[in-house]
């Protein structure tokens, strides 16, 4: 039975995106050895949607309240990529990595399954 989700981020600066993680998000994490940080993450749920090009994957961190989570996180130095945008699922954003990724942020506007 599957139990749980393992997310990868491939980064240039990997070291830099662990201590951001860590440090910034503040997420709670074990050492697998030699320093190779893996996080604990907030609740996870999957979505499959349709394309006509190549297969992808992406990942946003969803929130209650994106006001709020943007003025807190940039109170701690992160920047974002750009405005909020109004979709019709969700507000949607992306934070900037120092690593040079971005990760997306969104406040659903839609059901969840977190509370299934």
């Amino acid at each position: 039975m599957i139990n749980g989700v393992h997310v990868i981020l491939y980064s240039r600066d990997d070291a830099a995106d662990r201590a951001f993680i860590r440090d910034v998000l503040g997420f709670r994490n074990v050492d697998a050895g030699g320093g190779w940080l893996i996080f604990k993450a907030p609740p996870a749920e999957v979505a499959v949607h349709p394309t006509d090009g190549p297969a992808s994957h992406q990942m946003y961190f969803l929130c209650d309240d994106i006001n709020a989570t943007i003025a807190d996180l940039t109170a701690k130095g992160v920047e974002f990529a750009g405005p909020v945008s109004e979709e019709r699922w969700g507000l949607l954003t992306s934070l900037k990595l120092p690593g040079g990724g971005e990760l997306g942020l969104y406040q659903p506007l839609h059901p969840t399954a977190h509370d299934l």
